[in-house]
């Protein structure tokens, strides 16, 4: 199982990510594939996110049962600690927008 979210990503990424995937959300697409087509369609945002930004998200034999990798400008990053993925928040930029 997978989860790809996408914020202000331009209409042809949104398509391509639905002709794979169910849009089960605006920008939230679910899908259940093998680790090398998520890993192609997740090159896919990676080279189309434009301005826009991305999270995907998979099951994994993890501690946490889970990973996850962002793309874009994010306030919220990924962060290793001790093994365990945890999520940094950086402050807003300064012109007072994420």
């Amino acid at each position: 199982m997978m989860v790809i979210a996408v914020s202000n990503a331009p209409p042809r990424l949104r398509g391509r990510l639905a002709v794979w995937l169910l849009e089960i959300r605006a920008g939230v697409y679910v899908g259940d594939y093998s680790a090398r087509v998520r890993d192609r369609i997740w090159e896919q945002v990676c080279a189309g996110i434009d301005d826009g930004d991305g999270l995907i998200c998979w099951t994994a034999p993890t501690d946490q049962g889970f990973d996850f990798d962002t793309v874009g400008l994010n306030r919220r990053m990924p962060h290793d600690f001790d093994g365990l993925k945890l999520v940094t928040f950086s402050p807003p930029l300064e012109n007072g927008t994420e």
